[in-house]
């Protein structure tokens, strides 16, 4: 490859996942539909079939596109969502100016997962030639999902539409390591509950925030347990308390008669979310009975764990490849777990389609003030992907 078109690569590239940044995709609330609708025209001018596919929620579309229609089908799974940046006037550039400054582009999304998609956009493109020639005898599918920052059902969806295949990459900033499992997690809203009375004679009623004392005792208990199980290529599962609310929105006077608590467990591969279930309801049970504290819950969020062997194919071949491309410092040729949860899931347990996670850029900038991602290391990531895609579409 020459120098000028290596350098137009790289602008292309540059361009591409900047303008994807510029468009706000906030979740929640999940206002995915301006970066949809780019994405399906991008495909369009392209000359690619794509679907802007209005399910599982109209005001919410997704993408789906393909390239070619039969043979072994590689899936390149992006999200379009992504965490709200909070307070622009924290962000040393805008979080969403798409700033790109000493090879790095700057803004919410750029690492998780807005240059994901746009590398999954140009492999496509840049394959369809050959695809279309005969030349490659398989087929690329490209989601551009909604949805996936608060476990909404956006690539579940499209892999039940038909935008499904053989193989899936879901393209995460993993800094070149490959993932053939991934973490999930059971979030639960907690109550407690009190007897409500004026502030002046608090033994009159029963403070619900006194009620939660023992109860965060128990799960840091529960949580000390779960450290000493054994772990996983993910690491461990943890039980930590992420939010607390009581006695708010009512006159500050008054005891609290309610509190409530979100609990987060962090689920391993191989752990059954109703297990789970079960393992928090007798940990309330317990301080029901050792502490007379009444409770009720309820499971508000749910990923799935999932795994494949750390030997299959796609995920060998990408070690590889990064290896070669990158050097194997920081454990990129290992075998690896990532510990957040990605829809690689859907992937595996719900379309039983072998899927890793891996890609470009840190996940420690993921959801951080000054959000970037080294423009550098995507040019790599999109010639590895290209590569291995073409591998296994011959």
């Amino acid at each position: 490859m020459s120098e000028e078109s290596a350098a137009e690569r790289s602008a292309e590239l540059e361009e591409l996942a900047r303008e994807l940044v510029c468009i706000p995709t906030e979740n929640p609330p999940g206002n995915e539909e301006a970066a949809a609708e780019f994405v399906y025209e991008w495909f369009r001018e392209e000359g690619i079939d794509a679907t802007l596919l209005e399910e599982p929620d109209p005001d919410r579309p997704q993408v789906g596109a393909r390239v070619g229609e039969d043979g072994p089908t590689v899936v390149l799974n992006g999200h379009l969502d992504v965490v709200p940046a909070g307070d622009p006037e924290e962000w040393t550039t805008g979080p969403y100016e798409g700033v790109v400054e000493d090879g790095r582009l700057r803004g919410r999304g750029s690492a998780d997962m807005k240059t994901g998609v746009a590398l999954a956009m140009l492999v496509a493109r840049d394959l369809a030639p050959e695809i279309r020639s005969g030349e490659l005898s398989g087929s690329v599918v490209v989601h551009a999902a909604m949805g996936e920052e608060t476990a909404d059902p956006g690539t579940r969806t499209l892999l039940e539409r038909g935008f499904d295949g053989d193989y899936g990459v879901v393209l995460e900033p993993t800094d070149f390591r490959v993932a053939t499992s991934t973490k999930g997690l059971s979030v639960y809203r907690i109550a407690v509950e009190g007897v409500a009375t004026h502030a002046s004679q608090p033994d009159a009623g029963t403070n619900a925030i006194d009620e939660v004392r023992p109860l965060l005792d128990a799960i840091d208990e529960y949580d000390a347990e779960l450290r000493e199980r054994e772990g996983s290529l993910c690491g461990g599962a943890f039980a930590t308390v992420t939010g607390i609310e009581a006695g708010t929105g009512t006159n500050l006077a008054v005891i609290p008669d309610r509190a409530e608590l979100v609990l987060d467990r962090r689920v391993l591969p191989g752990e059954d979310p109703d297990a789970v279930d079960a393992e928090v309801e007798a940990l309330l049970d317990r301080v029901r009975e050792e502490h007379g504290v009444e409770t009720a819950w309820t499971r508000i969020q749910t990923y799935a764990s999932s795994s494949i062997p750390v030997d299959h194919p796609l995920a060998t071949s990408l070690r590889d490849g990064s290896v070669e491309a990158v050097g194997a410092d920081g454990g990129v040729g290992e075998p690896w777990g990532i510990e957040a949860a990605t829809d690689a899931r859907n992937f595996v347990n719900d379309a039983g389609i072998p899927a890793v996670t891996w890609g470009p850029g840190d996940l420690d900038q993921a959801h951080t003030v000054d959000e970037s991602i080294d423009l550098a290391d995507a040019d790599i990531a999109r010639d590895v992907l290209e590569d291995v895609t073409r591998a296994f579409i011959e």
